[in-house]
């Protein structure tokens, strides 16, 4: 409960009020002040604490004053609070007001009603648990938001050109592939193959490259070979002989001896084919014949045979068609690498040519010797050998070569077929797909969507707490929105007014929450707004119905507080705008109010309303202050409601008593004066049907004479009478029937005499 103020500085009409302001706050409290003294920046100042927005006061600052408003407020069992340097030490949320700015924020603007006055009455409506339960909703929702600006962040620094046709969604959500590089390879090739299908239907397989080989066995074999039928010594002979004939003499001898029988055509005896001469005494003749026989002609023959096929296999055009084999595959292969893995061709043809001259010579020149001899047996020789050998590694590499390939035709068939069927639209997008999806999973594109999936993830978190929280709203929202609405139509009913609400019911939309209703006139729904210009809020109800709906909104407000008992209610000026005939009904629930809550302050200008609420059961502690004029600003001082609670009959009526009791007042005068005033007075009230306001007492007494002994009788003769000797009496001091009236001689005994008269008259009617 607010105790006191206990300093005002530097605010609106308030230049330093201190001596003032120590005037003590009760349960009830009441501050008068005529328009324009101060009574809405006390207000202002009471909101202000209880929101702690200073800025209400700031806006308020004393003109022309240097410094910063001032203030501090006493509470009841608490530290003072004080608003100094633009902020508040403290706030007291338990302070409900109710101004215009009440009246603004939750009801309307002057006449027209706009969704910030829905959303703040629903937050009036919903009450401190309801506000928390809405409060918890909005935080989840702003909290929303900003993931929305994350993931709007985050799904931005995912190009659209890394995504291609792709949402953002669908990019990220592509699954990961182990075997990406290859199935893009894959994907490539296969489009690669469709944009090409005829080319690739045309291009040949790959045919077998190979490098004859040297039979070694063969060779070893025919290097070997004699005549196992030739005696030693013949042999021996034959070679001794040969020996001495010089280099090639085998061959020249072998080649003679054929020639013998043509030579001896004839003749009785063999001759030599050389000279003639007759062979029958040639020691060496038979040797010849038996060294140089048919098996001798066969092994030359062999020989011979072998050299001719080494010619023929590895001679001639069989390098050059070797190497045209091999140009051939490598050509083959720049083709199909396009589309499918291909073997290297790693042959060094040059390298081939030269060592396969190598053996072959090599082969060659052995077996000429072997030709030269054939009965010489010989082994190969180790430069024949290795030269073979080196031949053969490359021979075995050609073969690898050769088989490798030969085994990627089978792929290459499969290529044909699909390029033959294929589709390259399709293709073409698969290929893209899997591009995404490298791209989404590289190093750059990674992180960044895995970022954008924890803002996701993170958002759904968020909104299944938001959902979970406005379910609960809802449920506590159909509860208290219907007991709202039948207590502000039983406040409507009371304060007489012409229309109820209905329809009053919570409305959910992207910023929050809102309160909708409908006006109900004669029973007649009426919308808040009506775009196309019919009935509604703007132009059917009076400045008295909007403020009379405000109060109702507020008391109403009040009694779904489950805290009202901590509350201090401080109502700024109900009698705004609000009919006459809503007075008394706004006084009995402002009363009825005081004993419900901690505190209430009630701020007017208007005396007579203060008054009634001061004229309630005197057993409420009370306080009454009024904000007067001090100089060029304004002050707070003491106000005896009392006196001015009383009417000026009272006053009169008390002046001529405390004349007829105590005897000689100040001013004699003033007793004679009032005598006429109190009569007239009794007359209104005992009399109102005959004594209407503007009657005066001659005419009324006219009247009362001409109704005497008559069923319409107004006053008997007795009366008519002594009410006649008053008023002669009391008209010597008033101006319209004494023009001397203000110098008339008053005897004071004659004055007592008439008063007491009066008194008694005014009595005994």
């Amino acid at each position: 409960m607010i105790e006191k103020i206990q300093l005002l500085r530097n605010v609106g009409v308030f230049d330093s009020v201190a001596s003032g302001a120590q005037l003590p706050f009760s349960k009830l409290t009441l501050l008068h002040a005529e328009n324009g003294r101060g009574k809405t920046t006390l207000a202002a100042i009471l909101r202000s604490l209880q929101s702690g927005d200073a800025g209400l006061i700031a806006a308020r600052q004393r003109l022309p004053a240097q410094h910063l408003p001032h203030v501090v407020l006493n509470l009841a069992g608490s530290s003072p609070l004080m608003l100094q340097n633009g902020a508040w030490s403290a706030t007291l949320p338990h302070l409900a007001v109710f101004d215009d700015m009440f009246v603004a924020e939750n009801v309307c603007s002057g006449i027209e009603i706009v969704a910030e006055h829905r959303e703040n009455l629903h937050e009036l409506i919903l009450g401190a648990r309801g506000v928390t339960l809405n409060s918890t909703v909005q935080t989840y929702v702003a909290k929303i938001e900003e993931h929305n600006r994350a993931v709007r962040a985050a799904a931005d620094a995912i190009p659209a050109t890394v995504r291609g046709p792709l949402t953002v969604d669908q990019f990220c959500a592509l699954r990961a592939n182990p075997r990406i590089a290859q199935a893009i390879q894959d994907a490539e090739r296969n489009l690669a193959a469709a944009r090409s299908a005829a080319p690739v239907q045309q291009q040949p397989l790959f045919n077998p490259i190979s490098l004859p080989a040297f039979d070694t066995a063969a060779l070893t074999a025919l290097l070997a070979r004699d005549l196992p039928g030739l005696e030693t010594a013949t042999a021996d002979r034959v070679q001794a002989h040969l020996a001495t004939l010089g280099e090639k003499a085998e061959a020249w001898v072998g080649n003679g001896i054929p020639r013998i029988a043509s030579a001896s055509a004839g003749r009785q005896n063999q001759v030599c084919p050389f000279c003639a001469q007759d062979l029958r005494g040639s020691p060496v003749i038979s040797h010849y014949q038996a060294y140089f026989s048919q098996a001798y002609a066969n092994l030359k023959t062999a020989i011979a045979d072998i050299i001719k096929q080494i010619h023929t296999t590895h001679g001639g055009d069989t390098p050059a068609a070797f190497e045209r084999a091999v140009r051939i595959a490598v050509q083959g292969r720049e083709f199909w690498k396009t589309f499918l893995d291909v073997p290297e061709i790693a042959i060094d043809t040059a390298a081939v040519a030269r060592t396969w001259k190598a053996a072959r010579e090599a082969v060659i020149e052995v077996l000429r010797t072997k030709q030269a001899a054939p009965l010489d047996p010989i082994a190969l020789p180790s430069s024949a050998t290795e030269a073979i050998a080196n031949y053969e590694k490359f021979r075995t590499a050609v073969a690898a070569v050769s088989n490798a390939l030969q085994t990627t035709n089978a792929q290459i068939r499969i290529v044909k077929e699909k390029a033959a069927v294929a589709n390259v639209a399709t293709l073409t997008a698969d290929l893209a797909k899997l591009k995404a999806v490298e791209a989404r999973y590289s190093p750059v594109m990674g992180p960044l969507c895995q970022a954008y999936l924890d803002q996701k993830a993170a958002k759904k978190i968020t909104e299944g707490q938001r959902d979970q929280a406005r379910e609960a709203l809802d449920r506590y929202r159909q509860a208290v929105f219907p007991a709202y609405e039948s207590a502000i139509n039983t406040y409507l009913q009371k304060f007489n007014a012409g229309f109820r609400l209905n329809s009053v019911c919570s409305v959910n939309h992207r910023g929050g929450s809102s309160c909708t209703y409908n006006l109900l006139i004669n029973n007649v729904p009426v919308s808040l707004t009506d775009p196309a210009g019919g009935p509604a809020f703007r132009n059917t109800l009076s400045a008295g119905d909007r403020n009379t709906l405000a109060l109702a909104f507020f008391f109403a407000s009040l009694d779904q507080d489950p805290l009202l008992a901590q509350k201090v209610v401080v109502i700024d000026d109900p009698m705004t705008s609000l009919d006459e005939h809503r007075a008394l009904t706004t006084v009995q629930e402002i009363r009825r109010l005081i004993g419900r809550v901690s505190q209430v302050i009630v701020l007017s200008h208007s005396k007579a309303f203060l008054c009634a609420l001061w004229q309630g059961p005197s057993m409420i502690p009370r306080s009454a202050i009024t904000i007067a004029r001090d100089g060029t600003g304004s002050t707070l001082r003491a106000w005896d409601v009392n006196q001015d609670c009383i009417t000026e009959h009272d006053r009169r009526h008390a002046l001529v008593t405390a004349y007829v009791q105590g005897g000689q007042p100040a001013d004699e005068r003033a007793v004679a004066v009032a005598l006429r005033p109190i009569l007239e007075s009794f007359m209104r009230v005992a009399y109102p049907a005959s004594f209407p306001p503007g009657t005066l007492l001659g005419p009324f007494i006219g009247v009362c004479n001409q109704r005497k002994g008559t069923p319409t009788e107004i006053l008997p003769e007795n009366d008519i009478n002594e009410l006649k000797d008053l008023l002669e009496y009391a008209n010597k001091f008033h101006h319209d029937t004494n023009q001397a009236w203000e110098t008339e001689a008053i005897n004071s005994q004659e004055l007592q005499h008439f008063c007491e008269r009066t008194l008694k008259f005014a009595r005994r009617i």
